[in-house]
């Protein structure tokens, strides 16, 4: 190909890439990601696993995993004692408690952590986790099971170990950018776009000022600043030094509001509160 003609080619490359229209009809034809998709990371389910051992008095060697690809767990052989640790998909879990129901096999499954299960046979766990899974899906996840009578819990313990392993795994398999700590006669662009997003008209003129790419100190370490920086005189430096303390002082306020949003509050029904006193009864 000529050369002109490999650059024109190149550059009609670029041109869609930038184009909203064409990058829309391209996500259209890219496998989409679903909860009957979301494989349990080892680490997640290591966590999963020893909780319910401890907290069940359970042995992992009778754990069983019948829900994989090409799998079939209405065929699934489950020897006597076993139980169900695992992660089913997602759409056909009611049909799966019923049929572990029936069929009298224990089970601890992972499900859907703000979708309610309408069944009184099982127990559903809430951890406020969001689990991030193999095909790289966050799912804000529970669990539920028949191996306790309460049919609603919490568990701390168990939320606390899977972001725990979460963390780990993200450690491992991820470099983490380091953070770095500037003088206040260091300015980035950084710096300046937080100043702006909190509302700070704070501007630094030509003589003010010189780029660098690093410190000094930065030098011998091979590190430097990232899309490199500015030196400023002390004028400057105490200037962005008050704006960053408005800066952070807004985004304070900011936060406090966002918290002081009250949620729309449901009241009871006289029917609602006839059920709730026969309840109350019964104990």
């Amino acid at each position: 190909m000529p050369l002109y003609a490999e650059q024109l080619s190149m550059m009609s490359a670029e041109v869609l890439e930038d184009n909203e229209g064409y990058r829309q009809f391209v996500e259209k034809f890219k496998p989409k990601k679903t909860t009957d998709d979301c494989f349990t990371p080892d680490e997640v389910y290591d966590a999963v696993a020893s909780w319910v051992e401890k907290e069940y008095g359970l042995r992992r060697e009778n754990f069983v995993r019948p829900f994989y690809p090409g799998g079939d767990y209405m065929r699934e052989n489950y020897p006597a004692g076993c139980v169900v640790v695992d992660n089913p998909p997602f759409s056909i879990l009611t049909q799966i408690v019923d049929f572990y129901g029936a069929m009298g096999i224990r089970y601890f499954l992972f499900k859907p952590g703000l979708t309610m299960i309408k069944k009184r046979n099982c127990c559903q766990i809430c951890t406020d986790s969001d689990i991030e899974y193999e095909n790289g899906a966050r799912v804000r996840s529970g669990f539920v099971t028949n191996l306790e009578e309460n049919i609603l819990r919490t568990a701390p313990e168990l939320g606390r170990a899977i972001c725990e392993a979460q963390e780990r795994r993200k450690k491992e398999t991820k470099k983490e950018n380091p953070k770095y700590s500037y003088p206040m006669n260091v300015v980035t662009l950084a710096m300046m776009n937080k100043l702006s997003k909190y509302g700070q008209d704070f501007r630094i003129r030509k003589e003010e000022a010189r780029f660098i790419g690093e410190l000094d100190a930065q030098k011998a370490s091979g590190k430097g600043i990232f899309g490199g920086g500015y030196l400023i005189g002390g004028k400057a430096a105490a200037e962005k030094a008050a704006a960053e303390k408005a800066a952070a002082e807004k985004a304070a306020a900011e936060k406090a509001a966002a918290e002081k949003t009250a949620a729309h509050v449901w009241e009871l029904s006289e029917r609602e509160k006839e059920i709730i006193r026969e309840i109350d009864q019964k104990r």
